[in-house]
């Protein structure tokens, strides 16, 4: 099984749980995100199968009229949230590769009523979008889960318009993180082992053409976080909750494709 498979399995069993009204599978990682107040209306299901680690609509600063583009949307909740935002005008794709998660998010989209939504199926590293069709491209902790992130930044680039924005949550590492870590593709589909450092990511912003680029720490995990993402990989693994303490950390990371000259 490679990292894409790994990733696909998680999140199918995620969205197969959710779907048969069963507990989700949400840690600590994505718990407490969205005010009560911003849910108010969306289908239930579209809220339990959110396995975030922020809050990107919240933050991105949304225009009526806008087009918006969800990397990895999984049920769908911030891109019916998009929705509300952009209003009639507007318009939010959620692109998925998991077939479980878009069945999922096709059923949220017709309960919730909204028209101005599409889902997509197809890949982060290859986005199915014409060049400059989006105004923000927002993803919710899902670019630390693919193995090649430069092209995913190169694609979001790509269909940005000029002007336009990037405004992902994700998480990110401080300090050095383990090889037997990195190794573990479980702890890479849940987000832990594939995470870049913050001054790394940095780098990949600038290198695919982002200008502007921000990281804005919005949660520092410590031990009993890291213990919980650890539980159950091994006691090689779990033996390293205490030296990892604060290396994981959720950001806000904003970054703005030029305009055109």
């Amino acid at each position: 099984m490679d990292i894409r498979d790994a990733v696909k399995d998680r999140y199918g069993r995620a969205a197969r749980r959710v779907a048969a009204g069963e507990a989700s599978c949400c840690d600590s990682i994505s718990s407490d995100l969205y005010a009560s107040q911003e849910t108010v209306g969306l289908p239930e299901d579209a809220v339990s199968a959110s396995l975030g680690c922020g809050n990107p609509t919240a933050l991105a600063r949304l225009a009526p009229g806008e087009t918006v583009l969800d990397l990895g949307s999984g049920g769908g909740i911030d891109v019916l949230l998009s929705a509300r935002r952009v209003g009639p005008g507007g318009k939010a794709y959620g692109l998925d590769m998991t077939d479980e998660m878009l069945t999922l998010a096709e059923e949220n989209k017709r309960k919730s009523g909204l028209t101005n939504v599409e889902f997509l199926k197809g890949e982060i590293e290859s986005i199915p979008l014409p060049d400059a069709s989006v105004d923000v491209v927002i993803s919710n902790c899902v670019i630390n889960l693919s193995g090649d992130k430069d092209r995913v930044l190169r694609e979001a680039f790509r269909v940005l318009k000029p002007g336009g924005r990037l405004a992902v949550s994700d998480i990110v590492v401080r300090g050095d993180v383990p090889g037997v870590v990195k190794a573990s593709l479980e702890l890479w589909a849940g987000c832990i082992a594939g995470a870049l450092h913050e001054d790394d990511y940095a780098a990949k912003l600038r290198s695919a053409g982002f200008t502007g680029v921000a990281i804005e720490p919005t949660r520092l995990y410590g031990v009993d976080d890291v213990r919980g993402f650890l539980a159950g990989r091994g006691s090689e693994i779990e033996a390293l909750a205490e030296k990892m303490s604060g290396s994981f950390l959720s950001a806000f990371i904003r970054a703005t494709k030029p305009p055109q000259t």
